[in-house]
């Protein structure tokens, strides 16, 4: 019996195996499909993705496919600049702020890491067809298949296996959020777009190289699809059909007027999407849970569907190595659904708020557009609106602290072996980061040993070489003496003054439910917890 068995493998499920693993656990992969899906499809990715790659240790194999864009600009049909995203230079995390790139090449990089992990197994070929949670584990019934001119057929061989826990990551037609019977909250967007990916023969530089073309005759998106590709997305008007408009010619005929021609470009796809806005109310019965395109679907306009997904992973990761060390009970997964409900739908909602600019199609309505955006960009002190940060929603945080549910910060520190980002010298676990470390001194045997069995790492400002200043900076942002992060990077809570540390502390072994008593010594030693703290 495997530890965890994750039913798809497309980026959340080869990501989430990866975390896993790295922590020495045992996972089972089921995919119905023999290979890799070859054909593009996501094409961007945000610095707090880069950092969850940085933890399953894929991120230096990924940046070599990765393209990085310093601008997002919307201009309407008369080529006017209505409004520009200013993504340069590295975002909180510690990577650049957006990162464009083809899916297909990130699938082969995880795929190449999950073959080299003894921890996995991938049973391709075979689909789940329905699973059972008997209360200590998930049993999952599996039909082997052959494809044939694209189509999935079963054999009729037959197996079953099981795991502790199941994860559906089984995409957007999810057989596991079908026969766990939730809810689904759909928000009733729906436009459907004609995806085109591109090869282009020639080199040559593009301006914008990123932007949305806000013309109502033909709304159109044009970004780089990774290195060396690209990819263009033009909505269809009404009248227009995914039949009648998913053919070579009419991409062809629409990629014209940029240049772009069977002499100059090779046509890598072309593809009819529906855009939608949805989210399952319910991501976890029993020992079943979601992740990825199987609990939510979002517009591509803001770039965070398979970052979502990615982001579920990692919310996954340390929830489940916890229960499964014995450390906490499965109650854990609880505060998974909910906070990651409450950050998707911010996302989803951010989403639709551009996708209700850009798709206009009446003339009138988009020349009023067109005036409004124009003016306030015009207003004296204006400035470009951010990427959003939307915090979790309600869970395994200090409810009454607005910084709880925030994401952290990485920088880079200098060490012995010259500079290098915090991740890769202490890890991506629990982190317990105080201005001094003699605040540390505060803490208790008790509160040494909870965090230790956690896996925590302890630091004060004096003892980290913080050459940029990223984190005495943050911590004079949040106003905190010390701040308690999670190893998804986001705040559980933070201390005000160093009274305010111990019951920090004790608030987080409260939520991970673990009692006051004898815990496990597993787990590297605290950083910075002096002999008078762990003498206490």
């Amino acid at each position: 019996m495997s530890d965890v068995v994750i039913i798809g493998y497309g980026p959340t499920g080869q990501l989430l195996s990866l975390l896993l693993a790295r922590k020495g656990h045992r996972v089972v992969v089921v995919e119905r499909w023999p290979n890799l899906y070859p054909l593009p499809r996501a094409v961007h990715f945000d610095h707090e993705v880069a950092r969850i790659l940085q933890a399953a240790g894929v991120v230096d194999d990924v940046s070599n496919i990765t393209e990085g864009i310093d601008t997002y600009e919307w201009r309407n049909a008369g080529g006017e600049l209505l409004l520009m995203l200013d993504w340069r230079g590295r975002g909180s995390s510690g990577w650049p702020e957006s990162n464009m790139f083809s899916q297909p090449q990130l699938e082969a990089v995880l795929d190449a890491h999950v073959r080299a992990s003894d921890k996995i197994t991938v049973l391709r070929g075979w689909g789940a067809t329905a699973f059972e949670d008997d209360g200590d584990r998930v049993r999952v019934d599996l039909v082997r298949g052959t494809v044939h001119d694209g189509i999935w057929t079963a054999t009729g061989e037959t197996d079953t296996i099981s795991g502790r826990y199941m994860v559906g990551a089984d995409g957007a037609n999810s057989l596991v959020r079908e026969r766990l019977g939730v809810g689904v909250e759909d928000l009733g967007f729906a436009f459907d777009w004609l995806v085109v990916d591109v090869l282009p023969r020639v080199e040559r530089e593009w301006f914008p190289k990123t932007w949305q073309l806000c013309d109502p005759a033909r709304p159109t998106t044009v970004v780089p699809g990774g290195p060396k590709r690209r990819r263009w997305e033009f909505m269809l008007l009404p009248g227009e059909t995914p039949a009648t408009m998913n053919r070579p010619e009419k991409a062809w005929s629409l990629l014209e007027p940029w240049g772009m021609n069977p002499d100059t470009a090779e046509l890598e796809r072309h593809a009819v999407y529906t855009f939608r806005a949805l989210w399952a109310t319910r991501w976890q019965k029993g020992r079943a849970v979601l992740a990825g395109d199987a609990a939510h679907l979002m517009p591509p306009f803001a770039g965070q569907g398979m970052c979502s997904g990615m982001r579920d992973a990692n919310a996954l990761a340390w929830r489940l190595d916890l229960i499964l060390r014995g450390i906490a009970s499965d109650r854990l997964l609880d505060s998974y659904g909910p906070e990651r409900i409450g950050h998707v739908k911010t996302m989803i909602e951010f989403s639709i708020e551009l996708g209700n600019v850009i798709c206009i199609t009446d003339a009138a309505q988009a020349a009023e557009r067109d005036r409004e955006m124009i003016a306030a960009r015009n207003t004296p002190g204006y400035q470009s609106p951010p990427q959003p940060r939307p915090p979790l929603g309600p869970g395994l945080l200090v409810e009454e602290d607005p910084a709880a549910g925030q994401l952290g910060v990485q920088g880079a520190i200098g060490t012995g072996d010259g500079v290098r980002l915090f991740d890769d010298v202490h890890g991506n676990g629990f982190l317990l980061l105080a201005r001094s470390s003699r605040t540390l001194d505060r803490l208790s045997g008790d509160d040494v040993a909870f965090l230790r069995s956690i896996g925590t790492v302890a630091l004060g400002l004096d003892e980290l070489d913080d050459i940029e200043g990223v984190y005495s900076r943050w911590l004079n942002e949040l106003g905190a003496t010390a701040v308690l992060i999670r190893p998804d990077f986001y705040i559980f809570g933070t201390a005000a003054d160093e009274a305010a540390l111990a019951p920090l502390v004790g608030r987080l072994r409260d939520a991970l439910n673990i009692p006051l008593g004898p815990v496990s010594p597993d787990g590297p030693l605290l950083d910075a917890m002096t002999s008078t703290a762990g003498a206490q």
